[in-house]
């Protein structure tokens, strides 16, 4: 079973590379290291709200689609 850190990283991964962007692409624009991001996306360290924003805002999403464990997601 993965912790919620893994959760959010995993939603956060799967939609960049939905959206066909490097880390570098969305750490740029949220304006992180792309090292962070990476810990993030493998839910390795701990993320403010702040930078969860950010991230949502870049890839397009809602807060909400990054904090929801993949089994809990409407499909479409």
């Amino acid at each position: 079973m993965k912790t919620r850190l893994e959760n959010i990283g995993h939603n956060i991964r799967q939609r960049r590379k939905l959206l066909n962007l490097s880390q570098i692409d969305v750490a740029v624009d949220v304006g992180i290291d792309r090292a962070y991001l990476s810990e993030i996306e493998n839910g390795r360290t701990n993320v403010t709200i702040g930078i969860l924003y950010a991230i949502a805002d870049s890839l397009n999403v809602s807060l909400v689609d990054l904090l929801t464990e993949p089994s809990e997601r409407i499909k479409s």
